[in-house]
């Protein structure tokens, strides 16, 4: 079963909630193609994922620097260390996997981006409620 979005992931701005519903999206492709056995969605997926990352985490460093989140210096580098992580993701896969070698990634890509939704970016919560949910310094 793939990641689902839940109200209780929102940080109460409609541009970052709305990136990552998509990075969901996203990591649920890695995820079938992972199960599919398919390598060409699987590269195409993994492309997305690490592209579409970038753009997110730009997007909510300057969203959370404009709200006042005085941690953005604490997120960027979590922000640095999870694409490291992605990069590593990509190169520990392989060419051939296993049920059990999909299984662990997809696993590992659901903490990847839930873990950090739920310990890091909902800290961001109370700075981001005081503006519209639609504020965004882009």
């Amino acid at each position: 079963m793939g990641l689902v979005w839940r109200e209780q992931l929102s940080v109460g701005n409609d541009v970052i909630d709305a990136d990552h519903k998509h990075l969901i999206e996203i990591i649920n492709l890695v995820a079938q193609s992972l199960e599919t056995k398919n390598r060409s969605n699987l590269n195409v997926a993994l492309g997305s994922l690490s592209q579409y990352s970038k753009a997110h985490f730009a997007r909510e460093e300057k969203i959370a620097s404009a709200a006042g989140y005085p941690q953005v210096p604490i997120l960027h580098k979590s922000h640095g260390a999870l694409l490291v992580k992605l990069d590593q993701f990509k190169q520990e896969i392989g060419e051939e996997w296993t049920a059990a070698t999909a299984e662990h990634f997809a696993a590992l890509l659901h903490d990847w981006l839930i873990d950090h939704v739920i310990k890091e970016d909902l800290l961001m919560k109370p700075f981001l409620k005081k503006h519209s949910p639609k504020f965004s310094p882009l």
